[in-house]
């Protein structure tokens, strides 16, 4: 897999969290574990994003 098919993977993914994070936000009681958990994979995923699209990593 090159580096710019994993960014894209990466994307769709932190795009499907966002999406988590939304429904689990939107429900009677939203389970602020979870919603936290979820934020954090996140984060983590946007910071992979950063760093694989960094000029110095090429």
């Amino acid at each position: 897999m090159s580096s710019v098919d994993h960014i894209e993977a990466l994307k769709a993914k932190h795009a499907s969290l966002e999406q988590a994070i939304n429904q689990e936000v939107k429900r009677p009681h939203p389970d602020d574990d979870v919603v936290c958990s979820l934020k954090k994979r996140k984060l983590q995923i946007k910071d992979e994003i950063n760093r694989l699209s960094s000029p110095t990593s090429h």
